[in-house]
């Protein structure tokens, strides 16, 4: 049985407020309307998202990352700098079968993506057991995590996740290419060359976590009830990085550091 729902492919790179202003309206739509989407989009230039908890200062006192532009994400973990690399977004309503099981929902999407990518003559693989330490980098790309997509030992997707009354949104990056600006962290291309993976792929990955999740969508685009609340919420809340996203668009001030 499947579930209704829909893709979006944006073909245009959009910046670090817009694009996480969208995938909070996707899962205010998974709330509100019962409405599954599934998104793979880019970004105009090498930003640095925040996991929720995490602290502003901490990128202006990293050398890797000062002066570039900061967005913070409504999921939590470590800090991602998205640059040379496809992101995705699935936004589940809370009847569908993976939002009662979020850890299922990782090995699903990510299985998905692997299999496209083994599709593609690369050999990623999940991680599976991994060792993570009490005291984590700042960088989500140096933090083991079991369901991590891995490519010759490196970390090529992570995700992220974010619950509102049962609806789940589901985030998290494929690396195509190192980053200058964290060169620690290779991607699909440098590790495969001969693949060749550009933003091209992005249709296909779409298909297949709509396989994988058993929805019926259609490629679809967000309507201009969306679109009115992206603009409200990227001016009032994802241009400034110093405020935390709160539930259903309010906002909470950045907690001081201890």
């Amino acid at each position: 049985m499947t579930f209704p729902g829909r893709m979006l492919i944006d073909r245009v790179p959009a910046d670090g407020a817009w694009n996480m202003a969208v995938d909070e309206v996707l899962l205010e739509s998974a709330l509100a309307r019962g409405l599954a989407t599934i998104r793979w989009y880019r970004w105009r230039s090498a930003t640095v998202s925040l996991g929720y908890f995490q602290q502003l200062q901490h990128v202006a006192g990293d050398p890797r990352l000062a002066g570039l532009p900061a967005v913070r994400r409504l999921s939590g973990g470590g800090a991602i700098l998205h640059h040379h690399e496809l992101t995705y977004s699935c936004a589940l309503p809370a009847e569908h079968a993976c939002a009662v099981r979020p850890l299922e929902l990782y090995d699903r999407v990510h299985s998905a993506i692997v299999a496209v990518l083994r599709a593609a003559g690369i050999p990623a693989a999940l991680r599976g057991r991994s060792q993570r330490s009490g005291n984590e980098p700042f960088l989500c790309f140096g933090r083991p995590d079991p369901r991590d997509v891995i490519l010759h030992g490196h970390k090529v997707l992570g995700s992220a996740q974010r619950r509102r009354r049962g609806a789940v949104l589901q985030h998290g990056s494929l690396l195509l290419a190192r980053s200058q600006h964290a060169p620690a962290f290779p991607g699909v291309n440098d590790l495969a060359p001969a693949a060749g993976i550009d933003a091209d792929l992005a249709p296909r990955l779409a298909e297949s976590l709509e396989r994988e999740l058993e929805l019926s969508g259609e490629h679809g685009t967000l309507d201009s009830r969306e679109r009115a609340r992206i603009e409200d919420l990227e001016q009032r809340i994802y241009r400034h990085p110093e405020l935390r996203p709160g539930r259903c668009g309010e906002v909470e001030r950045q907690p001081r550091s201890a």
